[in-house]
């Protein structure tokens, strides 16, 4: 019988406030919601990931510091979420200390990559990593174990600027760590298309990434924004709304790109 290996795939941007954490949630429900089985993992100390699906700080008896720690998954660090279909494994500050903590671990970078070959992951059929907005032990941790990377870049001054550090980070853990991981998509978010400096910097980046940009582009919604504060997704929140119309759409986009 073969065992189902679920496509891991990591949501990265080294600078905050780009939309990543709401593109791992949002997408993620688009895809429970055409019935396939998620499984996040919350790698930002943040925890913001975590928050948005309902998972109470003081509440996290089990996060991802435990998986990087014990080298495995266990049944009991997996919360399941108000989303069908939909699970986490929580994090706390605790992940803030990861680089000073693991500085002296064998293996450093490859603690994520470890424990999920040492785990039973057959029940789902994507494991989603939500990073840190930084170039961190932990997102190169995410790298390492992914098989793909959607990078989430807001629609703004400077932006391709900043996406360059990060195609040099993949470059390097192709070279170093993973040699298969490919970029499935940017993703262009908190895109305004009345806006001048949207549409410039979507034709930027359509220009120097050709097709690696998705498509699909998630607007300035509100309820998008709000949706956090409920602790769901905006596929929840308002299943009718601008920003769950774009996450259903760039879900069958990614589904449909060539392998």
């Amino acid at each position: 019988m073969q065992i189902n290996k679920p496509k891991v795939i990591a949501f990265a941007n080294q600078k905050g406030g780009v939309g990543k954490t709401t593109t791992t949630l949002n997408l993620a429900a688009a895809f429970s919601e055409r019935g396939y089985k998620v499984l996040i993992l919350d790698l930002d100390p943040q925890g913001n990931a975590s928050t948005g699906l309902g998972s109470l700080a003081d509440e996290r008896e089990f996060t991802t510091y435990d998986v990087l720690s014990e080298g495995l998954i266990k049944g009991q660090f997996i919360i399941e979420t108000d989303v069908q279909n939909l699970y986490i494994i929580p994090s706390t500050v605790d992940l803030s200390s990861a680089d000073i903590e693991f500085a002296t671990t064998k293996d450093r970078s490859k603690l994520l990559e470890i424990a999920l070959k040492n785990s039973a992951l057959d029940p789902y059929d994507y494991v989603f990593l939500d990073c840190p907005p930084s170039l961190s032990v932990l997102t190169v941790n995410a790298l390492i174990a992914a098989d793909s990377l959607i990078i989430p870049l807001q629609s703004e001054f400077y932006a391709l600027e900043g996406l360059s550090q990060l195609l040099l980070s993949v470059r390097e853990i192709r070279s170093s760590g993973n040699p298969d991981l490919r970029i499935d998509g940017v993703v262009l978010t908190m895109f305004d298309s009345r806006n001048g400096l949207s549409l410039q910097v979507e034709d930027d980046a359509r220009k120097n990434l050709g097709q690696l940009v998705f498509k699909t582009v998630i607007p300035r919604n509100v309820r998008v924004s709000e949706a956090p504060s409920f602790s769901m997704p905006v596929l929840s929140y308002d299943t009718k709304s601008k920003g769950a119309a774009a996450y259903r759409a760039l879900a069958e986009e990614l589904l449909l790109r060539p392998k």
